[in-house]
């Protein structure tokens, strides 16, 4: 123990380990001590995190340490931390870090309470995209929560400790089954029963949690102990951030809510689509319509010209086929989501679809200003004849044809003539027979 508190020790700010002076104490952390230094030869500044010594002879907590600044130096991403350098001393292995001037997004929710909800989408989105780089890694972080989220004096957010950073193909078998790894508050439930079941989507509910508590100066599941909050999360008695701040949007507060599902399955399944959910903008390129994404799937509500409301779904390929070929009828009349649970929007506010109803509304336009230069006398005696006859109603609007599930109108009278027909000779050969029984020849 007197070596773990000379190791400890604030009053030798020289202190170095190997190419490295330590400078000043920056913050304590679950796997050591965070300083402040300084390359002896070149004078770059650094972020050194030093395990100390009792914990070093714990071969996981050493793998675990060691799995760090390989997951780190695997990315390279201006919205996560940067690891520069892995070694160790007599007593302990240190991790050479980029150095973040500035603080951490706990530090500043601690002191200035909420935030505007501009400026936390800002931040989140930037969190999110560091993130999906990792995902695409095959890496979960496990452990995103706003004291892992390092705010620059310019305002640029980077994710940081990936100390609880599992792959997803193997976990080195660091994290025993049944075990759950992270910060209670800010975990998904599956996580909560056993942190080997976590993968991307843990991370969506994580990164839903941290912006919960940015809009809302609260924890989630404030009030609850570890097994309350774990039963809670699993019912999904989460209380919605509006109901806390009155000023969080719509679109907030239900992008929030599904993010933090207790199901898995209805939740976003990548950050990107989180942040679509928040922002109702695509941050993927617009698919042609001859290479749809698979994953790329929208719902739409709709109503045709007898007034019938159709929900349909599909990609944004199908989708834009269809709007070209005037099948979905008034395309400003069309409402759509990401999610089949909704919000759903005018198709204007989705940047996929807003070229071809900008196309439309010239057309209409350019028609109805034609038609009112061709009303002379003539056209308006051929329009009073055309009124006085009856007029033939217009052929309703063909429904969209995707994967909705539903079969097609156009053939049930068939189904349903055949059906009476097949039920009609059973019967009658049914009586036939009755009667050759009764009157046997």
């Amino acid at each position: 123990m007197a070596r773990d508190r000379f190791w400890m020790s604030r009053k030798a700010p020289m202190q170095s380990v190997g190419k490295y002076d330590l400078l000043s104490k920056i913050a304590e952390g679950g796997m050591g001590a965070i300083y402040r230094g300084r390359h002896r030869e070149t004078g770059d500044i650094v972020a050194i995190k030093i395990m100390p010594p009792h914990m070093a002879t714990n071969p996981v907590l050493l793998k675990r340490f060691e799995q760090e600044f390989r997951a780190a130096s695997r990315l390279d991403h201006p919205n996560i931390v940067r690891a520069i350098d892995y070694g160790e001393t007599a007593t302990s292995p240190y991790l050479v870090m980029e150095f973040v001037e500035g603080e951490s997004l706990g530090k500043k929710l601690d002191r200035d309470g909420p935030m505007p909800e501009a400026d936390a989408i800002r931040i989140i989105a930037q969190v999110a995209q560091g993130l999906h780089r990792a995902h695409k890694q095959k890496l979960i972080h496990r452990d995103v929560k706003p004291d892992n989220v390092l705010l620059r004096k310019d305002g640029v957010a980077k994710l940081a400790d990936l100390g609880l950073v599992k792959e997803r193909e193997a976990d080195l078998n660091l994290t025993k089954t049944g075990r759950g790894l992270g910060t209670p508050h800010f975990m998904a439930p599956e996580q909560f029963r056993n942190a080997k079941d976590a993968d991307v989507r843990c991370d969506v509910y994580s990164l839903g949690a941290t912006l919960y508590q940015m809009l809302t100066g609260e924890l989630p599941y404030k009030s609850s102990g570890p097994l309350d909050a774990w039963m809670k999360k699993v019912q999904n008695d989460l209380i919605p951030p509006r109901d806390l701040v009155s000023t969080i949007t719509e679109r907030a507060n239900w992008a929030i809510q599904r993010a933090m599902n207790a199901d898995a399955d209805q939740r976003p399944q990548s950050c990107r689509e989180f942040i679509e959910d928040l922002t109702g903008h695509s941050t993927r390129k617009v698919p042609t319509v001859g290479s749809p994404v698979i994953a790329d799937i929208y719902y739409l509500v709709y109503r045709d010209e007898n007034g019938d409301t159709h929900t349909v779904k599909g990609s944004a390929a199908a989708i834009r086929r269809s709007l070209k070929d005037g099948m979905l009828g008034d395309a400003s009349n069309i409402r759509a989501s990401r999610s089949k649970q909704g919000p759903f929007e005018p198709l204007r506010d989705f940047p996929e679809f807003r070229d071809l109803l900008m196309t439309s509304g010239r057309h209409t336009t350019s028609t109805s200003s034609s038609s009112s230069r061709s009303d002379t006398p003539s056209s308006r005696n051929s329009t009073k004849d055309s009124a006085a006859a009856p007029r033939t109603p217009r052929e309703p609007v063909p429904r969209l044809n995707l994967p909705n599930g539903s079969k097609d109108d156009s053939t049930s009278w068939i189904y349903y003539l055949l059906l009476f027909v097949a039920t009609a000779g059973v019967a009658a050969a049914a009586y036939f027979a009755l009667w050759l029984k009764k009157w046997p020849f």
